[in-house]
């Protein structure tokens, strides 16, 4: 199974990169984005017998920072 993690800054959390990418747009010409936030995304090939509670054990323990990051789990058909 197919797994996509995607994972972003909380609300009010200072994001650096998305304000370079802002910058950067506006210095391109590009008008009207009023706020860049930049995350990532995570792909897992796992085995069809892994369940909600072990993702969510993966994020928590390893790839979402949850004091400055949320993270949202989507199963890939």
């Amino acid at each position: 199974m197919k797994v996509r993690i995607h994972i972003s800054l909380k609300p009010g959390v200072l994001d650096p990169q998305g304000r370079a990418v802002h910058h950067a747009l506006e210095g391109l010409g590009f008008s009207g984005v009023d706020d860049v936030r930049v995350g990532r995304t995570v792909e897992l090939d796992v085995a069809d017998s892994t369940n909600d509670e072990a993702l969510g054990e993966m994020c928590e323990k390893l790839l979402a920072n949850t004091v400055i990051e949320n993270y949202r789990i989507e199963k890939v058909a």
